[in-house]
């Protein structure tokens, strides 16, 4: 049964995306997630607000790790959760047992990876791989199973917990593999552990490569590449909403016709992440035409999707860009605000998405008015009186608005200049012109 809020309105728990996202992430990803709903859980004086759920979140934490080899936190896990001291004898065991396979990898290993440090060796390296593993088999005896060791070691590191090792690891396997499979999954790997080290500048490289094998490899089986694209997505949440670095490229990689048919068809929850991180940058893309166009699809988009997803996000957009409905966009503003709030990946963009949000607000309203009350443009933005005049002030002054305040009437004074009959003219057959040339095209064939 869902939670409500005492005016019977949805609480922003009911709009939790954890159970969506997880099935798509990698349990190591989704760790991070459940620590932060567990720290949705404090107080301001770090006091636990809710036990059971607390409980629920431990348990879903053991559940989750029990499967990797991070024995000493498991363990902990399990003690917090049976009320122990001290762990069964079995988590030792595993332990001694996981470093044994550790030291194990490290001698099968230690030959290729002393090799590759080796700049006589590495300068002969070419981008034939077969040429390079004979060259290593000729002159230094290297072996494809040391090669194939660099993987279930890289594996291993990554099941530990050092994702900064298994990434080198991964790496130098995929120099030296043929194995195209696992040159695959090493691909993977490493996106996960350059996104687990939060190094964002390779998570963006890694990224680009798995969007080409998902292109290339499995171009003949296009279930496979709908899976493989819903995960990409979700692992693309990470970097898009961690550096500045990633929007463009991200937002590129969504909006490709086979990213934004995969999001319509197998995950429309992203558009909640798509609507915050286009609205998000404006004022941030370096070409605005795109970002218009990027905004006039998402409000393509969430009408398309209303009847499968929806969230106090996509309503926002919904009312303020299809209904014009302004009051309900306000309404949904304030909830939606909550909601980021709530929300692992969009907490701390809140605050850019509200302003961005009264920006758009403020945009469409002057459009249809050329006068405007102080006060019941204040009401539209969701601030008091002072807050709304300070925050209109600030706009035409950055934006360089063409209006002004009119302080004796409490107004603000739009100046829509009238466009000539020349200029209707040409925006009303921009398209005549293209759209000839395309009937004419199908009558010929």
């Amino acid at each position: 049964m869902a939670s409500t809020t005492p005016n019977g309105a949805p609480s922003p728990a009911d709009y939790d995306l954890l159970p969506k996202l997880a099935p798509h992430l990698d349990r190591h990803m989704i760790f991070p997630l459940l620590e932060f709903a567990n720290g949705q859980l404090l107080d301001d004086e770090e006091n636990i607000t809710d036990e059971k759920k607390a409980r629920e979140i431990t348990q879903a934490k053991f559940a989750l790790l029990k499967k990797t080899d991070m024995t000493d936190y498991v363990a902990n896990l399990y003690c917090e959760l049976q009320g122990l001291k001290e762990p069964p004898i079995e988590y030792a065991e595993r332990k001694q047992k996981v470093f044994s396979q550790l030291e194990k990898f490290e001698q099968q290993t230690g030959k290729i990876t002393e090799l590759l440090e080796r700049d006589d060796v590495v300068n002969n390296l070419r981008s034939d791989k077969v040429a390079n593993l004979e060259f290593l088999k000729k002159d230094h005896d290297v072996t494809i199973d040391m090669v194939n060791a660099l993987y279930d070691y890289g594996n291993l590191q990554y099941s530990c917990g050092s994702y900064g090792d298994a990434s080198e690891l991964l790496y130098r396997f995929r120099v030296l593999s043929t194995d195209n499979d696992k040159v695959s999954y090493a691909t993977w790997g490493r996106l996960a552990c350059e996104i687990l080290t939060t190094n964002w500048d390779m998570a963006l490289e890694e990224l680009q490569k798995v969007r080409e094998l998902i292109d290339t490899k499995l171009q003949a089986n296009p279930l496979a590449q709908l899976q493989h694209r819903t995960s990409l997505i979700h692992w693309a949440l990470f970097p898009l909403f961690n550096t500045d670095k990633a929007r463009e490229p991200v937002l590129e990689l969504f909006f490709s016709a086979p990213f934004i048919n995969t999001i319509q068809t197998n995950c429309p929850w992203i558009l909640r992440y798509l609507t915050v991180a286009v609205i998000t940058n404006r004022g941030r893309a370096k070409n605005v035409g795109i970002q218009q166009k990027q905004m006039k699809d998402i409000v393509r988009i969430v009408k398309q999707e209303a009847y499968e997803y929806q969230d106090p996000i996509t309503k926002f957009v919904h009312a303020l860009c299809i209904d014009f409905d302004f009051e309900e966009a306000q309404n949904q503003l304030v909830v939606a605000e909550e909601v980021l709030r709530s929300d692992f990946f969009l907490l701390a963009h809140a605050d850019d998405f509200v302003d961005s949000a009264r920006h758009l607000i403020f945009e469409s309203y002057c459009k249809i008015h050329a006068r405007i009350s102080l006060k019941d443009l204040s009401a539209r933005l969701g601030l008091n009186a002072d807050d709304a005049e300070k925050w209109i002030v600030n706009l035409i002054r950055d934006t360089r608005l063409d209006a002004k305040i009119d302080y004796k009437e409490g107004t603000v004074v739009m100046n829509h200049p009238p466009s000539s009959v020349y200029q209707q003219v040409i925006e009303r057959t921009k398209g005549g012109f293209f759209r000839t040339q395309v009937l004419s095209a199908a009558v010929a064939r």
